[in-house]
């Protein structure tokens, strides 16, 4: 499974992918992040422009699995992590944050961020795994603050949410 950036004419898929993720929520009773909409096509083309949006392709050369991130309090910050569930459990999403991870301490960022559902079993139990352990309040800087916070109007607070970071 190689990892590159994410080409331009690739954002309806991205769409697709984390639409297709999505559906996990729904057999664990959170439909309505099963059915919230994916970010759209001008978002994701401000991670690219950035540089911070990868796909990890397969042998055709097509997204199977993609991240996004942005700068934040001094750290990269994780927006998204969607694997296509026809690819789950071969640590697509591992291998997407290690990427990320090299590519953050090249820039000389300390740690990863991210926030994610606490008792969901492959958002807060797979991140640790992956080397991220959760911030307290005290330990949360302006970005994760008013992330947190919009999370909060747009409803996510109705499942306990979490603050993560892996050092690096």
């Amino acid at each position: 499974m190689r990892i590159r950036l994410v080409n331009d004419d690739e954002y309806p898929l991205l769409q697709d992918i984390e639409r297709a993720a999505g559906q996990r929520f729904r057999d664990i009773g959170m439909p309505e992040i099963a059915d919230d909409e994916p970010l759209p096509v001008d978002e994701l083309a401000r991670y690219r422009r950035n540089g911070l949006a990868w796909a990890a392709v397969d042998a055709a050369d097509l997204p199977v699995a993609y991240l996004i991130a942005e700068r934040l309090d001094g750290n990269l910050h994780i927006e998204q992590v969607s694997v296509h569930p026809d690819q789950a459990g071969r640590a697509i999403g591992r291998r997407l944050l290690n990427h990320v991870a090299v590519h953050a301490a090249a820039d000389g960022l300390p740690a990863l961020t991210l926030t994610t559902f606490a008792g969901v079993p492959w958002n807060a139990p797979y991140y640790r795994r992956c080397g991220f352990h959760s911030l307290d309040d005290s330990e949360l800087g302006p970005g994760l603050r008013e992330i947190r916070r919009q999370e909060a109007v747009h409803g996510l607070d109705r499942w306990p949410r979490i603050c993560m970071r892996r050092d690096l």
